[in-house]
């Protein structure tokens, strides 16, 4: 039992370090997805183009960097920005969202990417936390079923 939670134990360790070392190529790797989710972006039921609204709408955002993102876009030239910026869905029109200057009134200005990281990077302190909780307990119980292992061994002796 000890060696299963020194090896469950290691395990989480290893997935921290690494999480920790790699969060720099995680956070590129997000944005680069995010600007291919944009350009591949269209009005029927993708996944990706679902998450880029969800994302929108979730975190009052627009685009990666900013809501200017959308114009090097296939979709912006055919329908403009996403109905899924729009700061009030019933104040927006399919015309002010084709036009960059008017859609910087009625969409969000900020981008996804750095509040999705923010967010992410927020929520480290309490996962970090809660982790650190667990290997606490798990090392406890390694602890305590290696002297228990230690106690029955010792028992059996006596008893022969």
């Amino acid at each position: 039992y000890a060696m299963l939670l020194s090896l469950i134990f290691l395990i989480v360790l290893v997935a921290a370090i690494v999480g920790f070392v790699f969060r720099h190529e995680i956070k590129t790797s997000f944005e680069s997805n995010l600007n291919l989710a944009l350009e591949d972006y269209n009005v029927t039921t993708d996944r990706h183009s679902e998450a880029v609204d969800t994302i929108q709408r979730t975190l009052h955002c627009c685009g990666v960097q900013n809501y200017s993102d959308w114009e090097r876009t296939e979709y912006f030239s055919q329908r403009g920005i996403p109905r899924s910026c729009c700061k009030n869905q019933n104040d927006c029109s399919e015309e002010d969202l084709k036009d960059p200057d008017k859609a910087k009134l009625k969409v969000f200005v900020d981008g996804c990417f750095f509040l999705v990281t923010s967010t992410m990077e927020s929520k480290m302190s309490v996962v970090a936390g809660i982790s650190f909780g667990i290997a606490c307990f798990q090392l406890i119980g390694i602890i305590l079923s290696c002297c228990l292992s230690r106690y029955i061994t010792n028992n059996q002796y006596e008893m022969v």
